[in-house]
């Protein structure tokens, strides 16, 4: 490694936390993530839940201690703004693939549209792209596409909470979806393009929220670079402390003895009435000791433990 090279080398710390990132359009959420991590500086980092390169919006992204939150984060409620144009299908769902059919778009009104979005209201089963990032004998799917592979994806029953429409052109629809995890927006284009008789991709797809970020205040790769440049004070205002992401969980504290026992992995009884599938769990000096559960008798259950350093105790 030469001078230049040992310069610019990014030194790498123990960063702990959440950063409400607004993903740009075009980056995959992981070439989003690594260029956050990167000016952040933070050693390790993780995402919670793939938005596609044509998505913008919310990716909560987690570092340090924050990462073992990330699969708590990827299963919860979710909403967007969504934009599909009829009449058009692609081979991806959206508007980066090639298109494989185009028909014509019948007359529709607003009571037509209503009765094709409240048949993808409530639980339903939903066949996710062929282009999607999951994964099938260790391989994603989108890998064994591109190679001109035939590729069977499963059904799936997902959680479509709101299905709203919100404005509408003669092939243009905009959508307000609120769904639970594992949910693709571009399958329910599709679907809902099926039902009208004229087919559908998505055009457009923004993140509002995911639980408990409701109302989050988002930072931009921008943002985070101007940060840089001023220093890490700068930068660390923008990062949120891991209990953000559990705030909307039953809260347990502890005394000095029950911190020492779960702290050492032990199980002890909580006296709160079980079962509890997720609390979070305080030391008594006020720092985040675990994600936890409750037994049925009571018990205390250690899901994930924390090593963060002492805070003010929760309000």
């Amino acid at each position: 490694m030469n001078q230049r090279q040992a310069k610019n080398r990014i030194r790498f710390r123990d960063l702990h936390g959440i950063v409400l990132l607004d993903k740009p359009l075009g980056l995959s959420s992981n070439q989003a993530l690594q260029a956050a991590r990167k000016l952040l500086r933070a050693a390790k980092g993780g995402h919670t839940g793939a938005l596609d390169p044509l998505a913008t919006g919310l990716l909560p992204l987690c570092f340090g201690e924050g990462t073992k939150i990330a699969g708590t984060l990827l299963g919860s409620r979710k909403a967007y703004i969504a934009e599909c144009q009829l009449g058009v299908t692609t081979t991806t769902a959206d508007l980066e693939g090639d298109m494989v059919l185009q028909r014509p778009v019948p007359a529709l009104d607003d009571a037509a549209i209503e009765l094709a979005l409240a048949k993808l209201r409530g639980r339903i089963v939903q066949v996710p792209p062929v282009y999607s990032a999951i994964k099938q004998d260790g391989e994603p799917l989108y890998l064994k596409a591109r190679r001109g592979e035939t590729v069977e994806v499963p059904s799936r029953e997902v959680d479509i909470y709101r299905l709203d429409l919100l404005l509408r052109s003669e092939d243009r629809l905009q959508l307000y979806v609120e769904c639970g995890s594992g949910t693709y927006v571009r399958s329910l284009a599709v679907d809902l393009g099926e039902d009208l008789g004229c087919g559908a991709h998505l055009t457009a797809l923004r993140r509002l929220w995911v639980e408990p970020f409701r109302e989050p205040a988002m930072v931009t790769l921008e943002q985070l670079q101007q940060a840089a440049e001023q220093g890490d004070q700068a930068l660390e205002a923008y990062v949120l402390p891991v209990a953000a992401g559990l705030a909307e969980l039953p809260v347990l504290r502890l005394d000095s003895a029950q911190s020492l026992a779960v702290s050492q992995g032990r199980q002890i009884p909580t006296g709160m009435p079980g079962p509890i599938p997720q609390c979070a769990v305080y030391a008594d000096d006020g720092r985040l000791l675990a994600l936890a559960g409750v037994e049925a008798d009571g018990r205390l259950r250690i899901l994930r433990g924390f090593n963060l350093l002492p805070t003010n105790p929760p309000v």
